[in-house]
């Protein structure tokens, strides 16, 4: 997670070195993201073959290569295509981790939202570290802190972790990528609910996490040094609230949870979006608990999929709603770009207000 957002605070010295615009560095991370995405399914096959650890080594050790080969990019194309390949890299894991979590766990809510703490951990720290030593030693550097923390992690695993065994060694890898079988499982109408609330929440993710730092010194005249922190605070919030909202999820359910962090995030970007430097203060808590939805809504995935279907059903999920998810860093890029920063942002608004509405919905449609 360190490596992707460690770009974004340097975002703004990227695109002057390239001289390209905001919206040609969010194709770049739409680009990242939707690999990330796309890496999801074939993870979960090649985990069902090869062992969770396996897999696991793989994510590791591309995204330490990749990270390097980003700071040094010659050119803007060449920083493109490996953002991409960083993307894919680190993709691999987070499916495996999440159907190795539901194989071991009752409380799936929970454990989901403990696993995802990593991103907001890395949330913490990066941002303010790349944007220190990018001030202070330019872009280049500040990538490679991806590297930094990917290497040892990759010895420690690697030194502590038992081989894994695969869950379905027999099963060859073509029949699970037969299209029947796919179809039926995206067309099971919880599924199909589960995605759409999905789909918004990722597209509001990728948004955050891209542009949130120059959007807070674009459009509200922060400096980079306090822009980064402040989302650093973001992904406190953020990292305190995924385990916490898991937990309530097992308890109360699935969607009233989810309803509780949309609706954060309409309250939250819309003060962004129109209030000044005190609502802002104010605001980042509720973005912090809004990209938390994660926990109740990956859940609720776990929830309807049989247990022999987890590793490579939830994959193919994963990669069917965080494609379209990807889509939040281009499209909020090329808004700022042609509109402002104010449309850019309300679109995020108008994304979370349906999902709230849906979320509030199946509530309504599951009571008793």
């Amino acid at each position: 997670m360190v490596a992707r957002l460690v770009i974004s605070p340097v975002v703004p010295q990227i695109t002057a070195d390239f001289a390209v615009s905001k919206g040609a560095v969010g194709l770049a991370l739409s680009g990242m993201w939707a690999a990330y995405a796309v890496s999801q399914f074939p993870s979960g096959i090649l985990s069902d073959r090869l062992g969770e650890r396996r897999v696991i080594l793989a994510a590791l050790g591309l995204t330490a290569s990749t990270s390097v080969l980003l700071a040094l990019a010659p050119s803007y194309p060449v920083f493109a295509i490996t953002a991409v390949v960083l993307g894919a890299g680190a993709g691999l894991h987070y499916s495996v981790a999440t159907s190795f979590f539901a194989r071991h766990f009752d409380q799936v809510g929970r454990a989901i939202g403990i696993h995802v703490t990593g991103a907001p951990i890395a949330g913490l720290v990066a941002p303010v570290a790349a944007a220190a030593v990018g001030v202070r030693y330019g872009w280049r550097p500040a990538l490679l802190l991806g590297a930094a923390v990917a290497i040892p992690i990759f010895a420690l695993f690697w030194l502590q972790i038992d081989r894994t065994p695969p869950a379905r060694p027999d099963v060859r890898m073509r029949s699970q990528l037969e299209i029947g079988p796919l179809r039926e499982l995206l067309g099971r109408p919880q599924i199909r609910y589960t995605m759409l609330l999905s789909v918004g929440g990722a597209f509001s993710w990728q948004a955050t996490a891209s542009f949130l730092p120059t959007f807070l010194i674009e459009h509200h005249g922060y400096s980079a040094a306090g822009a980064s922190l402040l989302f650093s605070g973001y992904f406190v919030v953020h990292g305190a609230t995924q385990p916490l909202l898991g937990t309530l999820s097992d308890r109360f359910g699935r969607d009233g949870i989810a309803a509780l962090a949309f609706g954060s995030g309409v309250v939250g970007y819309g003060s962004l979006v129109a209030g000044a430097e005190a609502v802002v203060l104010a605001a980042i808590p509720l973005v912090g608990i809004a990209m938390s939805w994660g926990a109740p809504v990956q859940s609720r995935f776990i929830d309807v999929l049989g247990a022999s279907e987890q590793a490579t059903g939830f994959g193919l999920v994963r990669t069917g709603y965080m494609m379209v998810g990807a889509l939040g860093s281009v499209v909020v890029g090329t808004l700022a770009d042609v509109f402002g920063w104010q449309a850019a942002f309300g679109a995020v608004v108008a994304v979370l207000v349906f999902e709230c509405l849906l979320a509030v919905l199946l509530t309504l449609r599951d009571r008793p």
